[in-house]
């Protein structure tokens, strides 16, 4: 797998396009050259059905989720859809099957592929391309974010989930335990010695902040957990959420804390970290106290980010983003650590 990902992105954009193509025909389509959107985790595809409609397809990353979790995922998406969230929505295979799972030669493993609608607009940001044109966003869109997360939130405080539903869990120990979700941070190979007992040092004290805050309905749930501003799609003055690979169980701090870590530090930071809040409060209660524990939140979406460029180090957006993510989350830590002793 990690020969595979070690290719030059060209070529393993050409070899999951050919993967992609041989999927299509499940659907219908036999005479459609996929247009590439994006290859990070997912090789992720713009195509035309048979009806004219523009749809993505999505060709996932091989073992990160099983049958069972990916099934949630797309059932969780129609949920959203049909109260009114603009998700994308499955397009069915013509067998009736949600995705099916293709083997070539070229690609290592099977892969699950899925088609889901086209949604209209343009990305919120992009991390791989700088955040200068996201953080340069007005406040009102970033307060619509925050109504779209408190949506979301309220969503599945109502939604019972159908029979089998699963999903991972980004809870105490999907974040802080032996064996994280994405990965054990501390480990990272470019972390320096020092880097690293910090690291140990906040694990600790962060483990001990999450079981303090507790998990209860009213802060903890499924969601989205990866509103990046490029899973953000700008429609006029509608926002809306796409790539739902990493949605699991976690606290809604958590999605909240993904909105806005990337910009800590910028001069607008303040302005777009309060009018998410302004706006999610429009929508869904959230008090001061609660709204008191975003420095944990933040940090902890750090160590995911530090454990994602150690699991993927070969990656050319695991590169790119390291030395800013170590930075940022070692300011973090320490400011913490700092606020844990004052």
């Amino acid at each position: 797998m990690s020969d595979f990902n070690e290719l030059p992105i060209e070529d393993r954009a050409r070899r999951m396009k050919a993967l992609a193509i041989e999927a299509l025909v499940a659907w219908g389509v036999t005479d459609c050259e996929p247009e590439l959107l994006k290859l990070r985790e997912n090789g992720v595809f713009k195509v035309v059905m048979p009806n004219g409609d523009p749809a993505v397809i999505r060709v996932h990353r091989a073992g990160y989720h099983s049958d069972a979790e990916l099934n949630s995922e797309l059932q969780w998406m129609r949920a959203l859809a049909d109260a009114g969230i603009a998700a994308p929505v499955v397009y069915p295979t013509l067998a009736g099957e949600d995705f099916i799972v293709v083997k070539t030669d070229d690609v290592p493993e099977p892969r699950q592929v899925d088609v889901l609608s086209w949604i209209n607009g343009e990305a919120f940001g992009s991390l791989d391309g700088g955040l200068d044109k996201a953080i340069a966003r007005p406040a009102s869109e970033f307060a619509a974010l925050g109504r779209l997360a408190a949506r979301m939130h309220n969503h599945v405080a109502d939604w019972a989930p159908p029979a089998g539903f699963t999903r991972h869990a980004w809870h105490v120990d999907g974040l802080t335990g032996e064996q994280p979700f994405w990965g054990r941070f501390w480990e990272l190979e470019l972390l320096t010695p020092a880097q690293k007992k910090l690291m140990l040092e906040a694990r600790d004290a962060t483990r001990q902040g999450l079981i303090a805050f507790g998990q209860n309905p009213e802060n903890y749930g499924l969601i989205h957990a990866d509103l990046l501003p490029d899973n953000v799609l700008v429609d006029g003055a509608n926002v809306k959420p796409i790539d739902f690979d990493d949605a699991g169980y976690g606290w809604h701090l958590f999605d909240l804390s993904t909105i806005t870590m990337y910009f800590i530090g910028h001069e607008r930071f303040e302005m777009a970290r309060d009018a998410v809040v302004a706006g999610y409060r429009e929508v869904r209660a959230l008090d001061d106290e609660t709204l008191s524990h975003m420095p944990l939140f933040y940090l902890v979406r750090g160590f995911t980010y530090l454990g994602w460029i150690h699991t993927r180090s070969e990656t050319d957006t695991a590169k790119e983003i390291a030395p800013l993510v170590i930075t940022l989350v070692c300011s973090l830590a320490e400011d913490y650590l700092a606020g844990k002793r004052g």
